[in-house]
């Protein structure tokens, strides 16, 4: 999953890509609001979490811009504590809003939570014949099973089961799984998914490709 992170303190933002990270996100990280609304325009995230105080323009602008176009969740951060300040960005169309100083911890299970909802109405834990995937906890089970999952694999495996019986798109599983500063191999989504074939090869529900266009997971056993 990618999360666009828009804070301009430096050190802060070393410290939320790297806990991000840990927690098993692309992260791209932006500085400005002009930046931000460029890469919000032309990319696809699970989130974004963005800060008020921004050197170019305040992030209430940059909310209700992207909120023109686009549903993704968003989380603010600021250091404002005022009550009216929280009401607008809520009434903006912010997902939810957390003051500075925070707690990492929390800051990370608000975004889990905004994260879920983006992909399954909030919930955490989905079945797909055999298979279980816990969204938060990043662990998939096969008949009972614990799976061994690399991290772009997890991120692989957690798209097409949230869209289960539905397609994706090689261009959206992509979008979702390398950032903008990563280099992208032409058959890179074609590696992860041979590989979670191969995972799920005993029981586990079947990837049908969809020539010319993206894969699907099915909850019929894989033959």
């Amino acid at each position: 999953m990618r999360v666009l992170l828009v804070e301009d303190d430096e050190v802060l933002a070393r410290g939320l890509k790297k806990a991000f990270k840990q927690g098993g996100y692309t992260v791209d990280h932006e500085p400005t609001a002009e930046g931000a609304l460029s890469l919000a325009a032309d990319e696809n995230y699970s989130a974004i979490v963005l800060d008020v105080g921004l050197p170019d323009a305040s992030g209430f602008t940059v909310l209700q811009r992207i909120r023109r176009s686009s549903k993704v969740p968003i989380m603010l951060l600021t250091a404002r504590d005022a009550v009216a300040d929280r009401v607008k960005g809520l009434d903006l169309g912010a997902d939810d809003y957390v003051l500075k100083p925070f707690d990492m911890a929390e800051l990370e299970a608000r975004l889990r939570a905004l994260v879920r909802r983006g992909m399954n109405d909030g919930v955490s834990q989905i079945e797909c014949g055999e298979l279980t995937v816990n969204l938060d906890d990043r662990k998939a089970w096969l008949r009972g099973v614990p799976l061994t999952l690399r991290r772009r694999e997890f991120a692989v495996l957690a798209i097409l089961i949230a869209r289960k019986d539905h397609l994706v798109t090689k261009q959206a599983l992509a979008s979702k799984v390398f950032g903008i500063d990563e280099p992208v191999s032409p058959n890179a989504i074609e590696l992860y998914v041979a590989r979670l074939r191969k995972i799920l090869e005993c029981g586990g529900p079947s990837i049908r490709t969809i020539r010319g266009l993206g894969y699907t997971i099915e909850s019929s056993p894989s033959q």
